[in-house]
This record gives structure tokens, C-alpha cells and sequence, in this order.
């Protein structure tokens, strides 16, 4: 088929020549594609695929800016292949027929197979990612998605099933520092044209603010050499770099994997007690723009769960840091935060009433719903006192010390033992407490002197 004709070469070409750098130095081959040469080596599962024409459909999973939107190409390009790109983010099923029988089309007229590239597949719903199962069955499309989340969680297994994972790490220092200096130097499409002059270090501190986003280290470099340039500076320095960086994009996603990565990490040192561990993660989530009452109802989470009884003013404080959090606002509020943090890290640990509660749980469901003891039933009247509501029942402020020895569980659970504490901060002492009750209530019970808890529906078990 005969190429069009390109009318316009020049205006092309100076709208190459505006964009940004990171487009500008986007690989056109193989070779050109760095940080990632396990997968393209010579012999490789993916470069063999590609040099027979046996394209398999394929998720490539990966951090932002680690190659696999370019990679995608790059794979059309080498295989002959009718390359289709479009975004989970602003299609739907609408616009995948569409994509999808216009590839039927390619290919019965030109017989090319159409490589349909989906970014961000995981934002796709169950029945958008349904509408490509029988085209990627049928061969009329290969399919390419890529993700920054784990697609176990985030693509249907049908999908997943009849697809090949590729992980794309993300790219070490030396490659962005690589990719650094070749776009320096390039004449081309690079700055090569009036090449700065940039010191290694200065390279690997871009490399280290780019987090292994390729992207955004060429987005730095380009925009450092803009300001030495206005400044009528020939080299690239520190300053001029961190100027044009002026914060780091912090790889944080707040629906993704990342998220619930970092809340974990934070829960995690918490409860190991490293405040210093809980300050850092406290800061990756609250620098990357985390909602502060999201990181504050976590907070009285783990302060219920994992301090408890041992510090019962972890959750006090908790509550009062949200209240702070919600009247200050941001960027005041991070203090807030961080003083809970710390608090937390250096409280002693519990989780006696989070692991009890799980107990009396598992009782409450997959136990038969037992009455209430007659003894502690309401009996708001005549008749529910006639049948024995509330008979025996035993006002606890009416005996000393306000000990009674009465049962309050149903007979089927008198052995039940939920709460189990351990002898650490102001738990220890309801530990103690504890022990003096049973013995007491035991001593008040005596021997006859416990009342029957029984329904008087229920016939009593012989012998």
C-alpha cells in the first residue's frame, strides 16, 4: 500500500523539534531502548517472538517511565504489525468495538495483524476487559495492556489467563544516567545542538529525583538547562536541579498497589515500634498528597488494635490528632500526624482485645444463636415477668465491692474465654484485676449458688 503523502515536512518537523525532550528522545529501536536489556537481548523469549511474527498478548506491569508504552511501539514497529494505542482512562466498550472491528477489517483486507496497545489496562471494568476475550482468542487482535498495578488484583483472570506477564522494573541509576547523557549529547533530537555541561554527580542526582521515572528525569534535565540557559550559565549544577525538580513525584498511587504498600509499611514499623521508620512513611504518604484524615483514621485504627488496653491513651490521643488535623489543615497538620507517629511507635503493645473480639466473632456466627440467660433478660412486663424475665438477677452496686457471682453467658459457653491479656503497661494491671474478680466471684458462688441461665421452652437434659 502506498504510503501518503506528507504535505507538510516542515511544519512536522518543527512540531517534532517543540516537543518536550522526553518525547523527543523516545527509542525508535531495540538498541536505543536502555534499562531494560534482559528482556530485548538477542534470544530472548520477547525479541524471538517478535523476529518470528508469533506476537503473544501480553500486560507489561511496571512503574511509570519504565519503558512500556515505548516498548509496545517499539514491538508493532519491528513486527510489521497495524499499531492501535488508546487509554483505559478515556475509552470504553463503545470505543474497543470500534478498535476492534476496524482490526477485522485490516486484516482481512491487508492481512496484518492489529496490535492493540491499552494504557493503564487495570482502570478498565469486568466487562470492558470481557469485550476483548474472544478477539484475543480469535487472533484478531494481540493485545498489549500496561499497568502500574499488581494484575493478579486489577485484571479479570480470564483475561489474565490468556496473556503473558512482563515485568518491567524500574530503571536502575546507570540507565537513566545513560539516557541522561545521550540526550545531552544528542544534535538530533537531544540538546546536543549546544551540548551543557553537566558533572556526573549532577547527572545521578537527577537520576535519583526521577525515582526511575525516565520521564521525569529527562523532564528535569530539560527544564535545568532552560534555566542555566536564561541565566546565561553554560553548565548544569545541583541548584539547577533541584529548582527544576522543585519537589520529587513520589511513585504513590492513592487507589493503587503503592498505597496500600506504604500504609502497611507504616502499620508494620509501628507496631515494631520504630518511630523513626513511622515518621519516614508518615512523609512519603502526606508529601505524595495523601488525604491527612485517611493517615489519622488509620492511626486510631492501629491505636485500638495494636496498642489497646496496654496504653488507653493511645486512642485517646488519636481522636484528639484527627479532631487537630480536621480544624488545622494542611500543611499544619503534619505535626499533628507526626506526634501521634511517634506515640504509637514508643507505646507498649497489645492486640489482646482486637484477637478477643475475633474470638467472641467467630462464636457469634458459626455458633447457633443461643438464648439470653432468663436471669438478664428485660422484663418490661407482667407477662415477660411471669415467665421468669429478669428473675434472680442480682444488682451488682447492691453487694460489696459491686462483685457478684452470677453468669451473664449462655449456659452452652459458660468455658468461653475471650479475653486473654498480656502483662504489659496499664494492661498489666487489668490482668491482675481480673484475676481477683474470678476468684472473688468464684468465692460468692459457693457451692448450689449459681442461677439457672435456661429457656423455659427448652426441656433440660436429662441426667
Amino acid at each position: 500500500m502506498t504510503e501518503p503523502l506528507d504535505l507538510f515536512p516542515e511544519e512536522r518537523r518543527r512540531r517534532a523539534k517543540r516537543a518536550p525532550l522526553a518525547e523527543r528522545m523516545r527509542p525508535r529501536n531495540f538498541e536505543e531502548f536502555l534499562g531494560q536489556a534482559d528482556l530485548l537481548r538477542p534470544g530472548s523469549l520477547l525479541r524471538s517472538a517478535v523476529e518470528r511474527g508469533e506476537l503473544p498478548s501480553v500486560i507489561f506491569w511496571g512503574p511509570p517511565g519504565s519503558g512500556k508504552t515505548t516498548l509496545a511501539r517499539l514491538i508493532a514497529q519491528a513486527s510489521g504489525s497495524h499499531f492501535v494505542a488508546f487509554s483505559a482512562v478515556t475509552s470504553g466498550v463503545k470505543e474497543v468495538r470500534e478498535v476492534i472491528e476496524r482490526a477485522r477489517l485490516e486484516k482481512k483486507a491487508r492481512g496484518v495483524a492489529t496490535l492493540l496497545f491499552v494504557d493503564e489496562i487495570h482502570r478498565f471494568n469486568k466487562a470492558q476487559q470481557d469485550a476483548f476475550l474472544p478477539h484475543v482468542e480469535d487472533g484478531t487482535i494481540v493485545l498489549m495492556g500496561a499497568t502500574t498495578e499488581n494484575p493478579s488484583f486489577e485484571v479479570i483472570n480470564a483475561l489474565l489467563s490468556r496473556m503473558q506477564v512482563i515485568v518491567l522494573p524500574a530503571l536502575s541509576e546507570d540507565a537513566i544516567v545513560e539516557i541522561l547523557k545521550r540526550a545531552a549529547a544528542d544534535t538530533e533530537r537531544g540538546l546536543g545542538g549546544r551540548p551543557p555541561e553537566v558533572a556526573e554527580d549532577t547527572y545521578r542526582l537527577i537520576a535519583r529525583l526521577s525515582g526511575g521515572d525516565a520521564r521525569i528525569a529527562l523532564n528535569i534535565l530539560e527544564g535545568a538547562a532552560m534555566i542555566a540557559t536564561g541565566a546565561g550559565a553554560r553548565g548544569i549544577t545541583d541548584t539547577e536541579v533541584r529548582e527544576a525538580a522543585q519537589r520529587k513525584m513520589l511513585p504513590y498511587d492513592r487507589a493503587g498497589e503503592e498505597h496500600f504498600n506504604i500504609i502497611s509499611a507504616l502499620h508494620k514499623c509501628l507496631r515494631g515500634s520504630d518511630p523513626d521508620a513511622g515518621l519516614y512513611w508518615l512523609a512519603r504518604m502526606l508529601e505524595a498528597g495523601e488525604d491527612p484524615l485517611y493517615v489519622a483514621r488509620r492511626l486510631m485504627r492501629f491505636a485500638s488494635e495494636d496498642v489497646g488496653l496496654a496504653d488507653p491513651e493511645a486512642l485517646r490521643l488519636a481522636v484528639a490528632v484527627k479532631d487537630a488535623v480536621h480544624f488545622l489543615g494542611m500543611p499544619e497538620g503534619n505535626t499533628a500526624l507526626a506526634e501521634l507517629v511517634v506515640y504509637l511507635a514508643l507505646a507498649p503493645k497489645s492486640n489482646s482485645v482486637y484477637v478477643a473480639y475475633g474470638r467472641a466473632s467467630r462464636d457469634a456466627l458459626e455458633k447457633p444463636p443461643y438464648p439470653v440467660p432468663l436471669h438478664i433478660r428485660n422484663a418490661p412486663t407482667p407477662l415477660m415477668k411471669n415467665l421468669g424475665y429478669g428473675k434472680g438477677y442480682e444488682y451488682a452496686h447492691n453487694f460489696d465491692e459491686a462483685i457478684v457471682g452470677q453468669r451473664y453467658l449462655p449456659d452452652e459457653l459458660q468455658d468461653a474465654r475471650y479475653w486473654e491479656g498480656v502483662p504489659r503497661g496499664h494492661e498489666a494491671e487489668l490482668v491482675e484485676r481480673l484475676k481477683l474478680l474470678n476468684a472473688e466471684k468464684q468465692k460468692r458462688r459457693g457451692t448450689g449458688g449459681e442461677k439457672s441461665s435456661g429457656d423455659p421452652k427448652r426441656k433440660k437434659p436429662s441426667g
